[in-house]
C-alpha cells in the first residue's frame, strides 16, 4: 500500500503519508490513488487542482466556500515546508471552532485531507514553498469566504510571530461574524 491514513482528533480530518520509493536514479511517489482513498473513507471526487508558491512567513487563510460549493481539499507541500491548519465550521459539530495544525513538507511526504465545511490556511516555514491541493468542488467566487487568521476565539498557535498576510485575508471577520451555512 503506498499510503497510510490516520484520522486526527477532529473526525473526518485525515493525515495521509505517502511512501517514497528511491534508488540511485532518484525517487517516485504516488500522491493520489482513488481506490486507496476510498478504502480509507475519502470518497469525494476531486475536480480541481490548485498550486501556490509563497515565501517564508507568508500566511494564506483562513479560506472556505459556502454550500453548495464547500470544498474538501487534499493538501500537499511539494517544495519546502508549511504549517497547515484546518478549522471545523460545522455549527452542529462538537468540534465547531476547533483547529488542527500539521507540518507538511517535501521531506515528510504527508498530506492533509480537509473535509468540506472546514476553513483552511497555512504559513510558510521555509524560504519558499510550493503547495498543491486537490479540491472536491470548483472555485466559486460568489461563495468564497474567510475568517481572520488570528481570531482569538479559535486561538490558532501559528508557529511564527509576524506572518505576512494579504489585505484580503486581514479583512476577514472573526468566526462569530462569519457567513456560514453548513449543517
Amino acid at each position: 500500500m503506498p499510503f497510510t491514513f490516520k484520522e486526527l482528533e477532529i473526525p473526518n480530518v485525515i493525515l495521509i503519508t505517502a511512501v517514497l520509493f528511491a534508488d540511485s536514479r532518484g525517487s517516485f511517489i504516488e500522491t493520489y490513488k482513488r481506490s486507496e482513498f476510498v478504502k480509507a473513507g475519502i470518497r469525494e471526487h476531486f475536480v480541481q487542482d490548485n498550486q501556490s508558491r509563497s515565501t517564508r512567513n507568508v500566511l494564506r487563510g483562513l479560506h472556505y466556500q459556502k454550500d453548495p460549493q464547500s470544498q474538501g481539499k487534499l493538501v500537499r507541500c511539494m517544495k519546502g515546508n508549511i504549517f497547515d491548519v484546518c478549522v471545523d465550521l460545522r455549527k452542529s459539530s462538537k468540534f465547531f471552532g476547533k483547529w488542527i495544525g500539521i507540518e507538511l513538507s517535501e521531506e515528510n511526504n504527508k498530506m492533509l485531507y480537509v473535509p468540506p465545511s472546514f476553513a483552511h490556511g497555512f504559513v510558510v516555514l521555509s524560504d519558499e514553498a510550493d503547495v498543491s491541493y486537490k479540491c472536491t468542488k470548483e472555485y466559486a467566487k460568489g461563495l468564497d469566504r474567510g475568517i481572520i487568521w488570528n481570531d482569538p476565539t479559535i486561538n490558532i498557535s501559528w508557529v511564527i510571530a509576524n506572518p505576512i498576510v494579504s489585505d484580503k485575508d486581514r479583512s476577514h471577520p472573526v468566526l462569530k461574524d462569519a457567513d456560514l451555512n453548513f449543517s
